[in-house]
């Protein structure tokens, strides 16, 4: 929650602005900002992380320090292992084993 007497508010245009540039140097837009306040992101544990925002005079607003937090609360710690564990496969297991099929398929198919 954003305490408006301890934090610096700032426009999420202004949030958008200070997240570096992600997937092909692409910037980040102020409507992932929105969209982190409104419904969240996934950690890496499966959990739902939101980024603390304000609405005041029909805007929505956040804070340095909530983008500090956010950022906290999706990364683990790995120094000392504590925090969610990394998944050790990306793919849905459905997914894996469609693979998985297939090359048995491709492995009967050349007589191994």
């Amino acid at each position: 929650m954003i305490d408006t007497t301890q934090e610096q508010l700032i426009r999420l245009a202004d949030a958008a602005r200070l997240i570096p540039p992600a997937r092909r140097g692409k910037k980040t837009h102020e409507s992932t900002v929105l969209r982190w306040i409104l419904t969240g992101t996934k950690a890496p544990d499966g959990s739902t992380v939101r980024l603390d925002g304000i609405r005041l005079g029909g805007k929505w607003l956040t804070s340095r320090e909530a983008l500090q937090r956010f950022g906290e609360a999706l990364t683990p710690d790995l120094a000392t292992g504590a925090g969610p564990e990394r998944r050790r496969f990306s793919r849905p297991p459905r997914t894996r084993q469609r693979a998985a099929d297939q090359a048995g398929r491709a492995l009967t198919k050349a007589g191994i």
